[in-house]
This record gives structure tokens, C-alpha cells and sequence, in this order.
């Protein structure tokens, strides 16, 4: 990874984000600069950033903002991603919203008990036979629902401690 100054660092990334408009991605990270053995110094210390750029392939460039450049340096940054960013896709919540509303309804149906009723011998026996199975998958399908949101209470105790 190289270190480039910032104006030729805007220029490879814009380079990098024509080249990329029809596929690919790119990758940007940010991170704050510290040296060991700075311990000492006291806590107000303006430290400079690290902003890295990668394409995960043969690109990857870096550039140091130091403290009193950085107001200059997000506003040419952020115009810049800005109008790159114009590639984009909208997200479809049309379909988001269709996905959300099957997923309420097979909830809903689980919910909802099935009367298992008609003879056990004789006519109506197979639709019977049916409801029961649908029971029992109804009683299994509640049972691993439980089981994953008891999964996940346990997840989030396990981060909060």
C-alpha cells in the first residue's frame, strides 16, 4: 500500500471510481494515528487519520490528514462521494415489503389452531388424517420458532455482559 499526498490521492480515487462504475467494489476505511509511547501526553492531543482505499486487487493507496487539513479534506472527500455515488441502486421496498408481509402471515397461520374433526373411519377420514399432519408440522415449525428466539435472548444477554 502506498502513501500518496491528498491531492493525488483524490485523483486515483477518482480514477478508481470511473473505473469501477459498471462492476466492482471499492473499499474505503478510515483510522486514527497513534504512536506507542505517547502514553504520557495527555488526553487532548489532536491525532492525524489514516484514509486507505482498496479495490481488493491491484489498487491500494493511502494518504495522512493531518488535523487542520481534515475540515478542507471531508468537504473535497465527501463531494467527491457524492458524485460517484450516482451508480447505486435503489433498494426495492416494494418487494421488502411483500417478503415482510408473507413472513407475518406464515406467523399468523402458526398461530391459528387447526381443528382436527370428521371421523376417524369412513368418509372424510384422509381430510382427517391431513389436519392431524398439519398439526403435528404446526407443532414442530412453533417449537423450532421458540427455540430460535430463545437462541437469541442468550445471544443478546451474552453481549450485554
Amino acid at each position: 500500500m502506498q502513501l500518496v499526498d491528498n491531492e493525488s490521492f483524490f485523483a486515483q480515487l477518482t480514477k478508481l471510481f470511473k473505473a469501477s462504475e459498471d462492476r466492482g467494489s471499492i473499499w474505503l476505511t478510515h483510522k486514527r494515528l497513534t504512536q506507542d509511547g505517547d502514553a504520557g501526553e495527555e488526553e487532548s492531543r489532536e491525532y492525524p487519520c489514516l484514509v486507505r482505499v482498496t479495490n481488493g486487487k491491484e489498487a491500494a493507496f493511502s494518504t495522512r490528514v493531518e488535523p487542520g487539513q481534515l475540515d478542507a479534506f471531508h468537504a473535497t472527500y465527501g463531494s467527491l462521494l457524492k458524485s460517484s455515488m450516482t451508480t447505486l441502486r435503489r433498494r426495492d421496498k416494494k418487494r421488502e415489503k411483500q417478503h415482510a408481509d408473507e413472513a407475518a402471515k406464515r406467523k399468523r397461520r402458526m398461530t391459528l389452531p387447526i381443528a382436527i374433526e370428521g371421523p376417524k373411519r369412513g368418509n372424510g377420514r384422509r381430510q382427517r388424517q391431513r389436519r392431524v399432519k398439519a398439526a403435528l408440522k404446526q407443532d414442530e415449525a412453533k417449537a423450532k420458532f421458540e427455540a430460535r428466539e430463545e437462541a437469541a435472548k442468550e445471544k443478546e444477554k451474552a453481549k450485554e455482559l
